[in-house]
């Protein structure tokens, strides 16, 4: 079983989330996990963003891919989540500085922190 989600940011903290169905207004709208998946892209962009901003390092754009995959036993709550991030707009020589960053982030996510705790995170850095 798995929810998945994308969420673009413009290299700060505006950014579109897409889910496998469109936000409706009204009584639809996202699942539950896809709301916890998107809140865990926004925590972890808003987290990197405020360590580049420290680093004095500026990216193009991140781009979040993230994936819950729940167990199978009652509850079923998360048991993995993948989270590949796509940074953009980083000249080579600054991709160290970068990661350094995105580990930061990792570590001081509040969403991320809290979803280890039942989850095994699996995050991924990819520069294009």
């Amino acid at each position: 079983m798995a929810t998945q989600i994308q969420i673009a940011y413009n290299g700060q903290n505006e950014g579109t989330l897409n889910a496998t169905d469109n936000v409706a207004v009204g009584a639809i709208g996202l699942k539950p996990y896809e709301m916890v998946l998107g809140g865990l892209g926004a925590c972890l962009n808003y987290t990197f963003q405020d360590v580049l901003d420290k680093m004095r390092t500026t990216v193009g754009g991140v781009d979040y891919d993230i994936t819950g995959i729940k167990r199978e036993e009652v509850p079923t709550i998360l048991k993995e989540v993948i989270v590949q991030v796509t940074v953009t707009g980083v000249e080579p020589a600054k991709q160290k500085k970068v990661e350094k960053a995105w580990q930061k982030a990792t570590e001081y996510c509040s969403m991320y922190e809290t979803l280890s705790r039942v989850a095994t995170m699996k995050p991924t850095l990819i520069f294009k």
